[in-house]
């Protein structure tokens, strides 16, 4: 653990005995906030730079939102956390090629976007304003923390013929927990966590845990879903990925991979052509 991490926990976890609420709200600002922006990369710049950006506001600030081609057929795109839009470059031009336009946002704190924090709830709510504009999606590929954000507005009115899913988070509460766990904080931060974020991201509605819980929606979430989840990933552990498969029965197919880990399996060439063909068959479906 780095001198950073080793002083929030030396701080926060004697707070939450003597002082939970405060502890609570210290742990709920480092929590929604990445400390550091991804830049765009080399072998990103040219699919980047041939995007058309659009701004798009949520509470009260602006996003950058980018669109390749007219904004037909679109397919929606979520990064995942401290991650940005133009890590899905190599998808671009396949789904382009394909007959589809491209949608995709760096969410707040990220990439090229304003402010400092977001939340799974300004994804959704993005996502339901690009549909507002563009209309139902194709499909929606999404990796990490955008997983759950697209399984949550899914149940909230986002309209998708199909989702690819890779390295996803299934369920909201594993955030809190595993943001405790890799800061060495205690349990009482962690239950002054989730009240905070109850209060804050779910205006003190308790029961919004489950409703953020894709395994526990399974039932009324009615598209097919490819799952794609590296056996050796350590930030999102395959657990959540076998939940998901285990609730979603036949409707979800489960590719493991190997040796790609959390970040790379999304640039994996094999990784994109399943998700490719995935989005292709569903096309030739609509199509027939």
């Amino acid at each position: 653990m780095d001198p950073t991490q080793a002083l929030i926990r030396t701080v926060l976890n004697p707070t939450a005995r003597i002082a939970p609420d405060l502890a609570g709200r210290a742990a709920f600002e480092l929590f929604r906030r990445p400390l550091r922006r991804s830049r765009v990369r080399p072998d990103e710049q040219d699919v980047h730079r041939r995007a058309v950006r659009e701004p798009l506001a949520v509470d009260g600030g602006q996003v950058v939102g980018y669109r390749w081609g007219g904004g037909e057929r679109p397919v929606l795109l979520l990064h995942g956390w401290r991650s940005r839009a133009s890590r899905f470059a190599p998808f671009v031009p396949r789904l382009q090629a394909l007959g589809l336009s491209v949608l995709s946002f760096d969410a707040p704190g990220h990439g090229d976007s304003g402010e400092h924090a977001t939340s799974v709830l300004e994804y959704r709510d993005i996502a339901l304003r690009l549909q507002e504009r563009y209309g139902p999606f194709e499909a929606v590929v999404a990796h990490s923390l955008g997983v759950c954000a697209a399984f949550g507005a899914l149940a909230d009115g986002l309209r998708a013929g199909r989702l690819a899913a890779v390295s996803g988070v299934s369920e909201v509460g594993f955030f809190p927990t595993a943001f405790c766990a890799g800061l060495g904080l205690n349990a009482a931060v962690e239950e002054a966590l989730r009240r905070r974020i109850e209060q804050e991201l779910f205006a003190g509605d308790a029961g919004a845990w489950e409703r953020y819980d894709a395994a526990l929606q399974a039932g009324s979430l009615d598209l097919p879903v490819l799952l794609l989840h590296d056996e050796g990933d350590r930030v999102v552990p395959p657990a959540q990925a076998h939940r998901l498969r285990r609730a979603f029965g036949d409707r979800l197919d489960l590719v493991v991979t190997q040796n790609l880990g959390h970040r790379r399996i999304i640039r994996e060439p094999a990784v994109v052509d399943q998700v490719i063909g995935f989005i292709a068959a569903g096309s030739e479906v609509a199509a027939a």
